[in-house]
């Protein structure tokens, strides 16, 4: 039986949407493909206790390569020589570069190139060091949006069309909240009965700085979500912000449904995950008009210049005082958000892998 191992190292803490994407894979795809052996390589730590739903029922190999530590190349290729695997899945932009093996590579976006003054040189080198080159070499290459797919193949210096877009789904668990439900939720993180929820964190791309603009005239506080104290300190949001720095898994649909909106005014997205989950949450969002936001959101959130602080703030005084209007952008997320599962997404992706192991195994030059 053919083994594939799945990359699930980056899983540690608050969990982003790389890590979100790998353990979604991790869970669904053993069910959809009896044939196939699965085990997935996880922090020398083990995962995370508090994931419920989302801990994968596979094999799982501790890993000594620490992700994208200074020692993690030999020790992976140490690892995946031993372990054997018929296919590797770098679910991440860290992949192996000193093993040969079957690889099929997720790139999710070229933000380390694209915008590679917000990253230290070292990670700008890592990307042209190690992952153009190894991915030059993949078996398969998976990117989460056409707009991803268009940057990696420009940064990558590499046609874009070697990339297959796969969509990120989501969970069917992102769900409004009854009434009673965002109200205890609400009373048990002392939040007020009308909030505005933001997630993201103090890298400059996130653009969080620029709420930090209009945040005090709005009528309610900004709740933000961005998984420590420093965030709110490094953007300069204080005033009428509300920092709750970590929810459990299991609340974040809450945290979503008992929002009046979502704020997401990034300025690079490769995909957009917090929008998707929010709308399928019967949360409004209000999104930048940018990069792979559009593509995700269509015309079922409100989009706005990324540095028009006079439209942001406009636009979200907007939604909180027109009834109709939100009730408008709850229909038409949850239509929207419907169309991404991570069921389809599973599924795509096992065809990615079936026919890489159909074809020949690769060959280093």
């Amino acid at each position: 039986m053919p083994s594939v191992l799945l990359d699930l190292r980056m899983v540690r803490g608050q969990l982003h949407g790389i890590a979100r994407y790998a353990l979604e894979l991790a869970r669904r795809l053993p069910a959809l493909a009896p044939d196939l052996e699965f085990s997935a390589l996880v922090p020398a730590k083990g995962l995370p206790d508090d994931l419920g739903e989302l801990t994968p029922k596979i094999p799982l190999h501790r890993s000594r390569a620490g992700y994208l530590s200074p020692t993690e190349q030999p020790l992976l290729a140490y690892e995946l020589t031993k372990l054997k695997p018929d296919l590797f899945h770098a679910t991440s932009f860290s992949l192996p570069l000193f093993w040969p093996g079957r690889l099929v590579a997720t790139l999710h976006d070229a933000n380390h190139l694209a915008l590679a003054d917000q990253y230290t040189p070292v990670q700008a080198i890592y990307y042209k060091a190690v992952v153009g080159p190894r991915a030059r070499l993949a078996t398969a290459l998976i990117t989460v949006s056409d707009f991803s797919r268009e940057e990696l193949g420009k940064y990558l210096k590499m046609s874009p069309y070697r990339f297959q877009v796969i969509h990120n789904g989501v969970d069917p668990r992102f769900q409004p909240p009854t009434a009673s439900e965002a109200k205890a939720f609400r009373e048990r993180h002392e939040l007020p009965e009308r909030y505005i929820a933001v997630v993201g964190n103090a890298k400059p791309f996130k653009n969080l700085a620029m709420l930090g603009k209009f945040a005090p005239d709005l009528p309610v506080p900004l709740v933000l979500l961005a998984g420590t104290g420093a965030v709110a300190h490094e953007t300069g949001l204080h005033e009428n912000v509300i920092d709750l720095e970590q929810l459990p898994e299991s609340e974040m649909a809450l945290f979503y449904g008992a929002a009046t909106a979502l704020l997401l005014p990034s300025k690079y997205e490769g995909f957009g995950l917090p929008a998707l989950e929010a709308m399928a949450s019967g949360c409004p969002v209000i999104a930048a008009d940018t990069t792979a936001l559009p593509e995700v959101v269509g015309d079922a959130a409100l989009r706005v210049p990324p540095d028009d602080v006079k439209s942001w703030h406009e636009t979200t005084l907007r939604v909180l005082r027109d009834e109709n209007l939100r009730r408008s952008l709850m229909e038409l997320g949850r239509e929207r958000a419907a169309r991404f599962t991570w069921d389809r997404c599973a599924q795509q992706t096992l065809g990615v892998f079936k026919r890489a192991l159909q074809g020949r195994q690769p060959v280093r030059p």
